[in-house]
């Protein structure tokens, strides 16, 4: 069975950069954040309408590399659907719908571990991004934190420079997982 570990946090905490290493310190594939692509191809244009979109398109991503051969059964995911209904509730205030929070609920148990990435490195700006101002991104680290917490999921957290985030998730990844 293929251990499925989500690299989770607020947005410009490295996600997508530790995905990328860990899948290459471990041999294992790494599923993309859908919702960026999706972004590209629209310049930018997203509206409540696409929710049930992005949340399908990253749960055919992820399952379709989970599927894949993969001789470590591990599999590091940019994101998951709890990171689509928080987003969805940020910037579309009771438009998430009612099937994705379920899905959300019922996969987020599925995963092995999360790797819960901490505000303390320095945003980089993007187009994609909504919160620059340290005190939004604290709002956000407490909520990406609280998500975990309250549900009881393995996690743990990834904070510092870059050396000792890889290292923390690569002590993390072999704990709970191999």
């Amino acid at each position: 069975m293929i251990k499925r570990i989500v690299v989770f946090g607020a947005e410009s905490t490295g996600k997508s950069t530790l995905a990328a290493r860990l899948g290459a310190h471990f041999g294992a594939p790494v599923v993309p954040e859908f919702v960026r692509g999706f972004w590209d191809e629209r310049a930018g244009l997203i509206t409540a309408e696409d929710l049930d979109t992005i949340a399908r398109g990253q749960m055919k991503t992820e399952d379709a590399a989970a599927a894949a051969p993969c001789t470590k059964r591990l599999l590091f995911c940019d994101t998951d659907l709890l990171t689509n209904v928080l987003w969805a509730d940020l910037l579309f205030p009771g438009k998430c719908p009612a099937w994705v929070r379920t899905e959300a609920e019922a996969r987020c148990r599925n995963y092995t571990l999360y790797l819960l990435c901490d505000t303390d490195m320095a945003f980089a700006p993007d187009p994609q991004r909504c919160f620059p101002a340290e005190k939004d991104r604290q709002m956000c680290r407490q909520l990406w934190r609280e998500t975990l917490v309250s549900r009881s999921l393995s996690m743990v957290e990834i904070r510092g420079e870059w050396q000792e985030r890889e290292r923390l998730a690569i002590t993390a990844v072999e704990s709970f997982a191999l």
